[in-house]
């Protein structure tokens, strides 16, 4: 139980899953990304109200947010850019963010059509 009443699991619905990557709608928080995930290797793409693509978070072997994807708005002209942390951007570097890999580059691409196709079927 949270110190907000709120018990674990209730501050999401799920949207998509399709592998280990699931789309989730914030009950209470639009187009945040969950802080912890109970499931190993869980990649969780946060969805906004508008069906906006906002967030895809990483997690670490304890299932703490360690990384996220910014989707949604730039950072230092970088879109999408990338953050380390569990907080947000606590384990960046002197910009704030950084640019995406070549590997969060096709996670990116991944994410996106597997939302269009869920969009348009």
């Amino acid at each position: 139980m949270s110190d907000k009443g709120h018990a674990y699991g209730d501050g999401y619905k799920t949207v998509l899953r399709y592998g280990n990557v699931k789309f989730v709608r914030g009950n209470f928080a639009d187009g945040t990304a969950p802080f912890e995930t109970e499931t190993k290797g869980r990649v969780y793409v946060s969805v906004n109200s508008k069906d906006q693509l906002k967030t895809i978070a990483y997690y670490d072997a304890e299932g703490r947010r360690r990384k996220s994807i910014d989707l949604g708005h730039p950072h230092k002209k970088m879109q999408p850019h990338a953050h380390h942390g569990y907080v947000h951007n606590e384990n960046d570097g002197k910009k704030g963010a950084s640019n995406l890999t070549t590997e969060e580059k096709k996670m990116v691409e991944r994410v996106k059509k597997l939302w269009h196709n869920y969009l348009n079927s």
